[in-house]
């Protein structure tokens, strides 16, 4: 409504600012304030959550001896986008009053925090955190809850042999599975709403279509993946331990001497991927990707976490994989990506998922008895009741009545 300068300071401004059901005075330091123009304004009592600061409350002041109620915002002040220079300027039709949130069509979405323990590394994707639910709620409410997983609709793809990437483990007790397929007339471009406003919900910052398919895939499931450019890859994969004193550009352009322990994604004798931890900066994908090797796999818990330490980099892939993954659900994970790729991309599917499996294939049994359990627990379960939670937590139980 008016912009006048502030009595005692020359970059300051007085202004008067009509938010709808009431006019407030605002002191702002922006050097694009002026009269007449459309704002976005945070009331008093309002909390703001700059980027790269800590939450603050929006409080009653006075700016060098003069009353300011509330503030003029910029970009990064609300979280839409890094710009500090200048407040938001709304277009002339924006209307008076109404919620920034409204205005700016906020994805709105509820969360739910859980206080997960070291060990429950099952519980590190959405599916694990469900299976935990459900158990619970069928036990306790005598609910009859099912879990069902995401369909994943495959669109047969053209086989090219000559896009077909060789896959050698040499040392498999550091990769006892891996699974590799390729993809190519690939579309890199941002992804769209629904897939961004997910990733946001948790926290995480969307980068592109590709690359947000395996991070979507991984919080869904708890199994990491990664997405290499095809023109990286010399027509073979090999996942061996890294050469002693090689240095190695990681995607954060860090240049990383290698001890020899790591275990390494290498094609052609070049490094591509220090395995379960951090891509590298010249296999990732970029705007000029056509063609991706797509990769799901179980890297050794003890070797990833060592090669965590060493390198100080702690990823949301080396969380998972240093805590141990579930052998099952990387092929799972591997056919949801391709499914969300084709969907978002309409790729072609020129190889389809060759899986290296070294991983143990008898079933472990665990025998207790329902004494034992209780004692240990200090319950008093029934046999039945037992099995009926095992089961829902995707355990098959055989119950010996005899014991």
């Amino acid at each position: 409504m008016s912009c006048e300068p502030h009595p005692d300071a020359d970059r300051l401004k007085v202004t008067k600012v009509n938010i709808g059901d009431e006019i407030v005075q605002i002191v702002c330091g922006a050097p694009n304030v002026s009269k007449g123009i459309k704002v976005v304004v945070s009331k008093v009592g309002a909390t703001l959550y700059p980027k790269d600061e800590k939450p603050f409350k929006i409080k009653k002041a006075k700016i060098r001896g003069v009353e300011s109620i509330g503030m003029i915002c910029a970009e990064d002040e609300i979280g839409l986008g890094a710009a500090h220079e200048g407040i938001i300027i709304l277009p002339e039709s924006a209307e008076v009053g109404l919620k920034a949130s409204d205005y700016f069509d906020i994805y709105r979405d509820h969360q739910l925090e859980i206080g997960l323990t070291p060990n429950r590394c099952d519980a590190m994707g959405h599916i694990g955190v469900a299976r935990d639910i459900k158990a619970f709620l069928n036990f306790h409410e005598k609910s009859n809850l099912q879990i069902k997983l995401p369909e994943t609709l495959i669109k047969p793809g053209t086989n090219a042999p000559n896009r077909d990437v060789k896959i050698n483990i040499e040392n498999p007790e550091l990769c006892p599975r891996y699974i590799g397929a390729v993809l190519d007339n690939v579309v890199v471009e941002p992804s769209p709403k629904w897939l961004k406003n997910y990733l946001k919900s948790i926290g995480l910052e969307p980068v592109n279509n590709i690359v947000d398919v395996t991070n979507f895939v991984m919080f869904e499931f708890g199994t990491p993946m990664h997405a290499f450019d095809r023109k990286a890859i010399k027509d073979d994969i090999s996942i061996k331990n890294a050469k002693k004193g090689t240095e190695f550009e990681t995607l954060d352009g860090e240049k990383r001497k290698l001890i020899g322990s790591e275990l390494m994604i290498t094609s052609g004798g070049e490094n591509l991927c220090i395995a379960g931890v951090f891509g590298g900066l010249h296999s990732g994908i970029s705007n000029k990707t056509t063609s991706i090797f797509l990769e799901s796999a179980i890297f050794n818990a003890t070797s990833i976490r060592k090669t965590a330490k060493t390198h100080a980099l702690q990823t949301d892939a080396s969380f998972r994989f240093e805590r141990g993954v579930d052998p099952t659900f990387t092929e799972k994970a591997m056919l949801r990506a391709i499914s969300l790729i084709q969907e978002l991309t309409g790729a072609n599917l020129s190889m389809e998922p060759v899986i290296i499996d070294h991983t143990e294939k008898k079933p472990k049994i665990l025998s207790f008895s329902t004494a034992f359990l209780n004692k240990r627990l200090g319950t008093q379960l029934q046999t039945s009741e037992i099995c009926k939670i095992l089961t829902n937590l995707d355990f098959i139980c055989n119950n010996d009545s005899s014991e």
